[in-house]
């Protein structure tokens, strides 16, 4: 197995894109690193550069202890399972899996043995008789990914290799990579746009936006401690809720916006200048409906189960979340009064976003 170290990674397509800025990132031996952000962020552009599929403008790329600037892509040790499976429909899942294998001038004896060795590892062993079409898309992400392990490449990258599965298929093949990992102990980079999948799968999270790196750390870190505005919204379903409001320079005692204020009592206040205009952020679990604090109004609820999500309005257009005990029933139109748990509120720069300590 092998590391990866990214040193001021650029990569410009002509003068005016720079679709990656000087990513810096260092995954360990072993380890499940989860690139995360939107669309156009920049994330599968690193994950190229990677592979060797695109030529880094800048910086330096080591698997290992070696420089791989300049090496082809079949010279780097890397496995890549991609979207697109592209499982040959003319071969059967046996002879699919063994395709790298035969490539590499494996015998055949040795090809047989690591197929069927991957195949029970994967659980597809029934199937390897079959052809593609004769498989479910669960099946087919298996065997993609099987094809790839048998190789025993030092890195795995994965291009948002779920994307294209449904709700429930996803959810088992998250489990699928996580016990795969756990008994492969290779070097997993994984990309996707999907919050759920990085934090349920990843030991660390390397989250980009524009280009750039906005921060990296564990989940429950970037969950519990975003360094900003967009790491915090971009995480949690639902989504975070931001006020725009003033502090006061005691911010342990008073938050006004135009339509209500709250008192915090926070049990460590940030320091801000008399007034200043700051972004609250507060997570929907860390919402409070009782009897105390300002009125709200009840416009939808969402009911989850074991949980209902209560949107509601506070004198704005714009709509604040509260996720409640599925025991508690509300309706839309119904007066509510809420509160924020001072141990869930974070405060941001209006500005810039950045988050204020």
């Amino acid at each position: 197995m092998a590391s990866i170290t990214l040193e001021n990674l650029v990569k410009k397509f002509g003068p005016h894109v720079t679709a990656v800025a000087g990513v810096n990132l260092g995954v360990e031996d072993g380890e499940f690193m989860v690139v995360v952000g939107p669309s156009g962020c920049g994330k599968t552009t690193t994950l190229n550069m990677i592979s060797g599929f695109e030529v880094p403008t800048s910086g330096t790329l080591k698997i290992g202890e070696r420089v791989v600037n300049n090496l082809d892509p079949g010279d780097r040790g890397l496995g890549m399972v991609f979207q697109d499976l592209a499982l040959f429909p003319h071969m059967t899942v046996f002879e699919n899996i063994a395709f790298g294998l035969r490539v590499e001038n494996v015998p055949g004896p040795d090809v047989n043995e690591r197929v069927s060795r991957v195949a029970d590892t994967m659980k597809i062993k029934s199937l390897l008789s079959k052809k593609p079409a004769q498989c479910s898309g669960g099946e087919a992400q298996r065997i993609a990914l099987a094809r790839t392990i048998v190789t025993e490449p030092e890195v795995l990258l994965m291009d948002e290799p779920l994307s294209s599965l449904d709700a429930k298929l996803r959810v088992e093949m998250r489990t699928e990579l996580k016990r795969l990992h756990e008994e492969l102990k290779s070097t997993f980079l994984y990309v996707t746009h999907d919050q759920a999948e990085a934090m349920t799968m990843a030991d660390r999270i390397m989250v980009m936006e524009s280009g750039h790196v906005q921060q990296i750390g564990t989940p429950l870190e970037i969950y519990r401690n975003p360094i900003n505005q967009f790491v915090a919204t971009f995480f949690g379903q639902p989504t975070m809720n931001i006020v725009s409001g003033q502090a006061r320079e005691n911010a342990s005692s008073l938050f006004s916006t135009e339509h209500f204020e709250m008192n915090l009592s926070l049990p460590s206040a940030p320091s801000f200048g008399g007034g200043k205009r700051v972004s609250l952020g507060v997570r929907s679990e860390n919402v409070i409906i009782g009897d105390d604090g300002p009125e709200g109004i009840v416009k939808l609820i969402e009911p989850l189960g074991d949980e209902t999500l209560v949107f509601f309005s506070c004198g704005s257009e714009e709509l604040l979340v509260a996720k409640v005990s599925a025991e508690r029933e509300f309706r839309p139109g119904d007066s509510i009064h809420f509160s924020f748990d001072p141990l869930g509120v974070h405060f941001f720069d209006s500005e810039n976003g950045a988050r204020l300590a």
